[in-house]
């Protein structure tokens, strides 16, 4: 990320800038529900403001799959944004063509403007060369992407837009989570545990391979455990397991032996006959799992082993839940893990989480504010940490 240009290196006192942002909030009846990724781009916004920048926003919501649906309509969001920064934001009724251009050329120095969901148009997702390079004509050749959650995916407001532009830098969000997750990577102070939970194991094959390269150990939950467990050969029940992962399960964990990476898995495990709310469950010794029942959280005692182990961590970094946490009683474990992260990090470490499921649980268990970084792309975050080049930020320009 080093060699790549950032939003500080940029002259823009009189400049338009076009500001590629996460925007894609949850909205019912007009209204902004939740604001966290609004408030993630601030940083940026205000550094534009305070240099002087001719600020042009863009984003997309929701899925509107190329046509205008106005339930997705970032209105709301040019209102809560103008709630936030205590200043005017101008809208324009479209993302592209004469009245955006118009607008965002009448902007003063430090003005502000949101375009149209970016998504009303298939031209967006295709990365269509037209559709990016009418984009470009929205600012004065500077394109600054702060939306990490997108950087996964070659669109043109992503990719195909910094084609046409003559600088394209950073973000002062996206230099954070590039420098938190490139640490997780690289050299993480020690010891270094990785907590991986979720359904899948085949969602996590790339980021278990590179992480075990530097990490000293692996807790996993969620249902993916019960693929490594019945690759060892234990009975889980009707757990939820990938049948066809068994041999790659093996594999991984022949290779973080050679790695010297321990792999920890639950020891004990919340059951249940189906997987609803109020349910009727029990815990037991992860071995003695009956034939009838599905493990849907890990137990107490688990808990335990992975808390005393977080709690000598120097780096933490933690995506998925070890249950179904958001079905009341399967929420306890995920919700005791947040708490031990949160104490490990007021102790000293540094704690870094992505992943929605798992930045959901730090809100419902109200440590967020306790983590060091907490990523706003789960998908993007996963990608970078599996070893992958993320196009979104391979098409910025170099320093």
């Amino acid at each position: 990320m080093f060699y790549k240009l950032t939003v500080d290196d940029l002259t823009l006192r009189g400049r338009r800038m076009f500001l590629r942002v996460d925007f894609n909030v949850p909205i019912e009846n007009g209204r902004v529900m939740d604001d966290t990724r609004i408030r993630a781009a601030l940083p940026t916004l205000r550094l534009a403001i305070t240099r002087g920048a001719r600020v042009v926003l863009a984003s997309h919501l929701g899925r509107p799959k190329g046509k205008v649906d106005m339930q997705y309509s970032l209105r709301p969001v040019s209102r809560r944004l103008k709630e936030l920064l205590d200043r005017p934001v101008e809208f324009a009724v479209d993302c592209m063509g004469t009245e955006a251009i118009q607008i965002s050329k009448q902007l003063q120095d430090a003005g502000v403007m949101l375009v149209e969901n970016l998504r009303f148009y298939p031209g967006e997702e295709a990365n269509d060369p037209a559709f990016a390079q009418k984009l470009s004509q929205l600012c004065d050749g500077i394109y600054v992407n702060d939306a990490f959650g997108t950087v996964h995916r070659a669109h043109a407001s992503v990719v195909g837009i910094t084609k046409f532009v003559k600088q394209a830098a950073a973000g002062s969000l996206m230099q954070k989570e590039l420098q938190f997750l490139g640490m997780a990577m690289a050299n993480p102070p020690k010891p270094y545990i990785v907590v991986l939970g979720g359904a899948k194991v085949s969602d996590k094959i790339d980021v278990i391979e590179n992480l075990m390269k530097t990490c000293n150990q692996m807790l996993i939950g969620g249902a993916m455990a019960y693929t490594f467990l019945k690759a060892q050969g234990v009975s889980v029940g009707k757990s939820l397991v990938e049948d066809d992962k068994l041999d790659v399960a093996r594999a991984l964990l022949n290779q973080a032996k050679e790695r010297n990476c321990k792999i920890l898995l639950p020891v004990d495990h919340v059951v249940a006959r189906e997987m609803k709310k109020g349910a009727q469950v029990q815990i037991c010794d992860i071995r003695s799992t009956p034939d009838d029942l599905m493990g849907l959280d890990v137990g107490p005692s688990t808990v335990e082993v992975y808390s005393k182990e977080l709690a000598l961590a120097r780096t933490i970094f933690w995506n998925g839940p070890m249950g179904v946490f958001e079905i009341s009683p399967f929420e306890r474990g995920t919700l005791s893990l947040a708490y031990a992260i949160a104490e490990a990090t007021k102790k000293g470490a540094t704690s870094i989480v992505g992943g929605g499921d798992s930045v959901a649980a730090l809100h419902r268990s109200g440590v967020a504010d306790s983590i060091t970084h907490i990523s706003t792309g789960g998908g993007a975050s996963l990608e970078l940490l599996g070893g992958r080049k993320l196009p979104g930020i391979e098409a910025l320009s170099n320093h």
